[in-house]
């Protein structure tokens, strides 16, 4: 099979195409012949070097997420066949144009949408899911905010959450990209290099009940002060810095949560949990239109390089594809 290497730890350039021993699957896995793979920060973040592929996944292939037709079902796999086409969460191997992936982690591509659109799904939808309705809570009625509203998480976070009755707010870093996460659904979206987010939220006398963040540093202190009583702080990256100071006076009177997860190296069952979850609660908003995926800019495998260099320009607005068709 074809993939992508990442040759050595460095920038996009150590992205190299390469011919690989396709896959043997496991026992409760499937061979996905992929179409499409979605591209995500922990793509880029493995390529420097600081996010190791968890046991089990390889460590040179790069791809979380991808879209395609089963083409082999391992033993005590039920529920998928020869030829069924779906999208699959993966820990790793993903930019190839075969990869192996738990049967439970596999999900139906949505009615309506093609290979590339369903790729840019698994990521995000699992993550967003994991953080803002399970850790985080999330309860109709509530005030909702997440930052880097025009990332593949944000889009995704603004439609989820407004599709199930809450109240939208964002960050980003430009009024083309505010202007966009209004359209998407949120009810105000804060240019931060403008204005800073808690004062905003202040002057129009509004404050949060969930916060998803991926910037960390200064921004936890602000998240704290704009959280109501019993607010929850979920941190799933911390681009800005990953130490911060925080008044714990206020989160003791305010009774807070803060936690943060990681996804990747969870357990097989853990995230068949979140896909029947998925399948139950959103899919059915994909299918009739309520939630659309975002996409960019597809590239060819071969391109993978150009690929991260405009996930590191962060010029983009929703996801970013490689097609293998």
């Amino acid at each position: 099979m074809q993939a992508i290497i990442i040759k050595n730890p460095g920038g996009p350039e150590v992205l190299q195409l390469e011919e690989r021993a396709r896959p043997k699957i496991q026992a409760g896995e499937v061979l996905i012949e992929v179409k499409a793979a979605g591209i995500n920060r922990p793509d880029v973040f493995q390529r420097m070097g600081g996010y190791p592929a968890p046991e089990g996944a390889p460590d040179d292939i790069p791809g979380l997420e991808v879209a395609g037709i089963i083409k082999e079902v391992g033993q005590e796999v039920k529920q998928w066949k020869v030829g069924d086409k779906v999208c699959a969460l993966v820990a790793g191997g993903g930019y190839a144009s075969e990869v192996a992936a738990p049967a439970v982690q596999c999900l139906p591509i949505p009615k309506g949408l093609n290979f590339i659109e369903a790729a840019s799904l698994p990521e995000t939808f699992f993550t967003v899911w994991s953080n803002v309705f399970d850790r985080g809570n999330f309860q109709k009625g509530e005030n909702f905010l997440v930052h880097g509203g025009t990332s593949g998480i944000g889009v995704t976070a603004i439609q989820m959450v407004k599709s199930m009755g809450g109240k939208v707010f964002t960050t980003a870093g430009t009024q083309e990209k505010c202007d966009y996460a209004i359209k998407l659904g949120a009810d105000l979206a804060i240019n931060y290099k403008e204005q800073d987010f808690e004062e905003y939220l202040k002057e129009k006398k509004e404050s949060v009940d969930v916060i998803l963040d991926m910037v960390g540093g200064d921004y936890t202190a602000k998240n704290i002060n704009i959280l109501n009583s019993e607010g929850r702080l979920v941190i799933i990256n911390a681009m800005k810095n990953a130490e911060s100071t925080i008044n714990m006076k206020k989160v003791m009177v305010k009774r807070l949560t803060i936690t943060g997860s990681t996804l990747r190296a969870r357990s097989t069952e853990f995230k068949g949990a979140i896909a029947e979850n998925l399948k139950k609660h959103i899919w059915p908003k994909l299918e009739k239109g309520e939630i659309k995926p975002v996409v960019y800019k597809t590239f060819p495998l071969a391109e993978a390089s150009k690929a991260h260099e405009l996930m590191e320009s962060s010029e983009h607005i929703g996801k970013i594809i490689l097609s293998l068709e």
